[in-house]
């Protein structure tokens, strides 16, 4: 049986929505296959709606996104951040006990996950 697959996808991630084969992948096969989960994070939502409007809505209709809220865990994690999508981000991909080896972050910002503990999926064509 195949390992579950869980992906987060950060700011870039969630604008590229709409017009990137790539991330439009990846929502079919959260939407389709069983072992494949898609996620955002409340943070990183809130800053790609600030960027382009309607995009937290947009983001809310799709069904095999999950939007993980701001617990407390990862409130404090962002706390000690300046962007709060990144550093919600980061929170969420580390291992948990949902996802116990961890998750990949889907981005176009590669530069910005640089030197950081992450798997990434490039998004760029």
């Amino acid at each position: 049986m195949p390992e579950p697959v869980h992906v987060v996808l950060d700011t870039s991630g969630l604008a590229a929505i709409g017009g990137n084969l790539l991330a439009s992948r990846l929502i079919h096969r959260a939407h389709a296959e069983a072992d494949w989960y898609l996620y955002t994070t409340a943070c990183a939502l809130v800053e790609a709606d600030r960027d382009r409007p309607g995009t937290g809505t947009h983001i809310a209709q799709l069904p095999g996104i999950t939007v993980l809220e701001l617990d407390l865990p990862a409130a404090l994690a962002v706390a000690e951040d300046t962007t709060w999508g990144t550093a919600h981000t980061l929170h969420a991909v580390q291992p948990s006990p949902d996802r116990p080896t961890g998750a990949y972050v889907a981005t176009t910002a590669l530069q910005n996950w640089l030197g950081k503990p992450v798997r990434v999926i490039d998004l760029n064509p």
